[in-house]
């Protein structure tokens, strides 16, 4: 039987696979996951024709290297990683042809921070609790190594017809659009207003679990009872450090939780790289 894979030659420095995500599993402890850019990774899917639900690759920073073992066809979207197929460079947001035996590589980031490659019919790992998306604790694999094949089955999609209309995001956008959170009313009117006026910035401290920002904000709130947390929950730690957790995050917390970003925030997040710069916009 004629093989339905790809093969990883090369890992780049964090590469997983991802849906959208493990939904309605937060009463068992299990985080959502997902792509972290969800608008990306489902513009991939979407020109491909995909179920918006079909399993990407999600690669950071640094791309992959990649050998296909059959015909098929991919779109890429999200940061431009500079992709290569046989060495001649391709576009992203396009549907690309792929014969058997291409070689797909990746650089570094150039705008952006994560990249989402779709195949035909999206990628076939295992499915636990209704998703594919790679965590630690749940799946087999955290990260695609090198010398992993990757399973994909030819797919009767429909094309979008004029996919030139979607609209990708602009990364370079600098607003985070955001809700206040449950104890937002417990800070002070000076903290608040701090909240929205200064500038943050991406601190070290980043993946995909939490982002913690440079600047801190006082604290004298006190810790609330340990409470349910969602990805785009904007805690403030005792010592005055700003976290806002991410697609993996922990599903409770005990932090007040004093704002709370809404969905396309948390995906211009995700592409912000250390030391860019943020802004909160309230949406209340």
């Amino acid at each position: 039987m004629k093989r339905i894979m790809v093969k990883v030659l090369k890992q780049g420095l964090l590469s997983t696979i991802q849906d959208s995500g493990r939904l309605g599993c937060g009463h068992l402890g299990v985080p959502e996951s997902g792509a972290m850019d969800a608008a990306s990774a489902l513009m991939a899917n979407t020109i491909l024709g995909n179920n918006a639900n079909a399993a990407v690759i999600e690669m950071t920073l640094i791309g992959m290297h990649l050998k296909f073992l059959a015909e098929t066809v991919i779109c890429i979207s999200g940061a431009d990683m500079s992709a290569c197929l046989n060495g001649i460079s391709i576009q992203l947001n396009k549907r690309i042809k792929i014969e058997s035996s291409d070689l797909l590589t990746f650089g570094p980031a150039i705008m952006g921070c994560r990249t989402y490659l779709a195949v035909l019919g999206g990628f076939k790992t295992d499915k636990i609790l209704s998703s594919r998306s790679f965590y630690h604790s749940i799946t087999s694999n955290s990260v695609l190594k090198k010398g992993d094949v990757i399973k994909f089955t030819p797919s009767t999609s429909h094309f979008l017809d004029d996919y030139a209309k979607l609209k990708p995001n602009n990364f370079e956008a600098s607003e985070l659009a955001v809700y206040q959170g449950p104890e937002f009313d417990m800070l002070e009117q000076e903290q608040q207003e701090r909240l929205f006026n200064q500038n943050f910035s991406i601190s070290k401290f980043n993946n995909r679990m939490a982002y913690q920002l440079n600047e801190t904000l006082e604290n004298s709130l006190s810790p609330i009872i340990t409470s349910a947390v969602l990805p785009g929950t904007v805690q403030l730690t005792p010592n005055g450090n700003l976290i806002i957790l991410m697609r993996d995050a922990q599903t409770t917390g005990g932090y007040p939780r004093i704002l709370q970003l809404s969905e396309s925030a948390i995906n211009l997040l995700s592409q912000k790289k250390v030391k860019d710069a943020v802004q909160f916009s309230s949406l209340d």
